[in-house]
């Protein structure tokens, strides 16, 4: 099985000026545990997980002042849509990461998370 297969093609996107509320809340919408971040002034694309709101109110940090700006990870691992699920699942492993970019060539087309993964498996198990 591919990336393809298993990941979130609805991609939540969000800019960095956006508030850690308001990311959170978007993310709590759409029940995703991951927005992908473009900022028109850095390189690259990065993304902002729920661990990152997690931290950043653990730090006493104001959620409607603090903006995802500062707590963007920019050191992002990007999967490609033909990778296995086995390279992304090792991919994850290896960076302690939960989410994974998705990229074809330097579009986003989706975002595979490590419940995607399970999600997929525990499908394919269940046919056996």
């Amino acid at each position: 099985m591919q990336v393809r297969d298993a990941m979130s093609k609805q991609v939540l996107l969000v800019g960095p000026e956006h508030t850690l509320r308001q990311a959170a809340s978007m993310m709590a919408s759409r029940r995703v545990g991951s927005a992908v971040v473009i900022d028109p002034d850095a390189q690259g694309i990065g993304i902002m997980t729920e661990r990152d709101v997690l931290y950043a109110i653990g730090a006493n940090l104001d959620p409607d002042t603090e903006t995802v700006g500062g707590h963007i990870t920019w050191d992002v691992v990007y999967a490609g849509p033909d990778w296995t699920l086995e390279d992304a699942a090792l991919a994850m492993s290896r960076g302690g990461f939960r989410h994974l970019v998705v990229l074809d060539g330097t579009e986003v087309v989706g975002v595979v998370s490590v419940r995607d993964i399970m999600r997929v498996w525990a499908a394919d198990r269940e046919r056996v």
